[in-house]
């Protein structure tokens, strides 16, 4: 299998030569200490895994890979085009089998590597309607040159379909089990050689966000990114044991790449961690403390307190159970050398929850209220706020606020930026105010801030799983009739802005590595006298609809069609480039009786995301 011919650049995206994106890999890349989004920020489970140190161990990649320190580039091959090779960073690993588990993540520390030149994927789509498709970049100096992927290789965001290859053995050769994969280079990642990019500008995760419209996937040259692809709906039945798996690249994408045929095999070790923290197998304890996990959810999750948790498994703090806040397969990005060292816990409104690989850094406001004429110069760079349609539909009987014995339509929703300009938001309080002024902030193409506007008020939220500050009228939701006639409007109108989805990073001026993925920090505290909320381009906000006031009450609606309307910036209180594209519709059918209330819903266009 051979890729297509080679096509003209012709999409507009960020690339390591465009004044858009950021620094040139060859210049060292993003600013240290970047971060990027992932679907969404749900409260999830914080389960004590004995992780793979990943990126600790890549000093081992560098030996496996031929690349000792010091030994510089790699041999010559043909000009821009990468060099990519399986290796493992470790000839052993141990995993850890919980009791209340049905088996385990196959975490075995293969990484591809990449020399010689930058592996690099843009992969879109131009609606709906359309199939996604993956386009291979290949730079050579000042010449851009793109080949699209067979079909096949792509059938969402995640990476590319059935990379891997995996079989297990017991100890007596037997195979016991098989595995694939798909792979995504955005994944964990590391240099194998010290005169390799300092640092890394591509995005730091594969998105998951059904209604993706375009994602830049990458590896720097002199980079190795982790295989291992974190699923808690894809574990492998291995009990306690000694065993050994051999990893390898499937043949189409060996060919389509020329990947050599290399195929690692790790000694594999199983142990079991008990309710009380005791590991059994092959001599092994382990403790609860040891290293952490993360789950990843879809968009802003709630701080209730845990119901019981499932029998065998220890409570958790905030862990939401059922259709509004069951846990989601975790994306690929996880980043296993940060889980390891404890500091990827859990997604959520607490400090450091990020996307499980990343702690983003606080935003600062403007130092003071700004003063003068409002308004900004003609022709200014503007953001382009769009809904997408609402997913995670599911029928309730309530949460903490509603009202016991009622039906609920419960949903997800989404409204990102289409640039070129980012949402900048800054809130100033009065002192002994309730509330912040909120301004709307304008910038020039160089970044630099050209004007402002009033843009109403910011609000605290003291609700348990929210407690920050709340941008008034961003989106509204409502439950219109098959006629669109008839309302049902959802309270839930004000947010606070966060980049927790990369909803289209090959638009104009797209940020690869948003900074506010983290609401603790990028929303303020209670005594906060000033906060700064924004939205950048490229990504949007996902809000997981299980809070009170963020569903319909669907108790005594008749059965039938109907439509989630989400819409953004419903007032028109913000300044952007289009209001014309800001509301979605999805549509669900009702049915059942009181109590028992069913929704089904219909696949938007090519999109079945239910």
């Amino acid at each position: 299998m051979a890729l297509a011919d080679e096509e003209p650049m012709t999409n507009q995206m960020n690339s390591p030569n465009s004044p858009n994106s950021p620094n040139s890999p060859e210049t060292g890349g993003a600013a240290e200490g970047a971060t990027g989004p992932t679907g969404g920020r749900d409260r999830r489970s914080r389960l004590k895994r004995p992780g793979l140190a990943a990126l600790a161990s890549l000093t081992v990649v560098a030996a496996v890979a031929g690349a000792a320190p010091g030994a510089g580039a790699a041999p010559a091959a043909t000009p821009g085009k990468p060099q990519l090779k399986l290796i493992a960073a470790s000839n052993s690993v141990t995993l850890t089998r919980y009791e209340w588990d049905a088996g385990v993540q196959l975490q075995l520390g293969t990484y591809v590597s990449v020399d010689n030149a930058p592996l690099e994927f843009q992969v879109t789509r131009k609606s709906y309607k359309d199939p996604i498709v993956a386009k291979q970049i290949l730079r050579d100096g000042k010449t851009t040159k793109t080949k699209t992927l067979p079909a096949g290789t792509v059938d969402d965001f995640s990476g590319l379909k059935g990379f891997l290859e995996v079989s297990v053995k017991n100890a007596a050769g037997e195979e016991v089990a098989t595995s694939d994969g798909n792979f995504c280079p955005n994944n964990a990642s590391g240099r194998i050689r010290p005169d390799a990019p300092a640092t890394n500008h591509y995005p730091q995760s594969c998105p998951t966000n059904p209604w993706t419209l375009g994602s830049v996937w990458g590896v720097e040259k002199g980079w190795a990114t982790n295989t291992t692809n974190w699923d808690y709906d894809k574990t492998v039945d291995l009990p306690v044991g000694e065993y050994t798996a051999e990893v390898g690249v499937a043949k189409k994408y060996r060919d389509l790449f020329g990947i050599p045929d290399d195929r690692p095999t790790i000694k594999v070790t199983v142990r079991e961690e008990t309710e009380e923290g005791e590991g059994a197998g092959a001599g092994l304890t382990t403790s609860k403390s040891s290293s952490s996990s993360a789950h990843h959810g879809g968009g802003h999750g709630g701080g209730n307190a845990a119901p019981s948790a499932p029998a065998g498994q220890p409570a958790q703090d905030n862990h939401h159970y059922g259709p509004r806040g069951a846990d989601a397969p975790t994306p690929p990005e996880l980043s296993y050398a940060l889980q390891d060292r404890g500091l990827a816990n859990h997604l959520g409104d607490g400090t450091g929850h990020t996307d499980g690989s990343r702690i983003a850094p606080a935003l600062k406001a403007a130092p003071k209220r700004p003063t003068g004429k409002a308004g900004a110069p003609a022709n200014t760079p503007k953001p382009d706020l769009r809904s997408l349609p609402a997913w995670d539909i599911a029928i309730t009987d309530g949460e903490d606020g509603d009202v016991a014995g009622k039906d609920y339509l419960a949903f997800s929703a989404n409204v990102w930026n289409a640039g070129p300009a980012p949402l900048v938001v800054d809130g100033f309080r009065k002192p002994g105010a309730d509330l912040m002024d909120a301004y709307q902030y304008f910038y020039d193409a160089d970044g630099k801030q050209v004007g402002y506007t009033p843009t109403g008020t910011m609000e605290w939220d003291p609700r348990e799983g929210h407690e920050h500050w709340h941008f008034t009228d961003f989106a509204s939701y409502r439950l219109l009739s098959e006629d669109q006639t008839k309302e049902v409007r959802s309270g839930k109108e004000a947010f606070c802005l966060a980049n927790t989805d990369a909803v289209d990073y090959t638009v104009k001026n797209a940020n690869w590595h948003p900074e506010n993925t983290d609401l603790s920090t990028a929303c303020g505290s209670q005594d906060a006298i000033s906060v700064r909320e924004v939205l950048d381009v490229g990504s949007g906000d996902t809000y997981t609809q299980y809070r009170p006031g963020q569903s319909f009450d669907v108790t005594d609606l008749p059965n039938g069609t109907y439509y989630i309307q989400v819409i953004a910036n419903p007032e028109n209180r913000l300044q952007e480039t289009n209001h014309k594209n800001n509301i979605a519709l999805r549509k669900v059918i009702l049915g059942g009786d009181p109590g028992k209330r069913t929704v089904q819903v219909p696949p938007h266009e090519l999109v079945d995301a239910k």
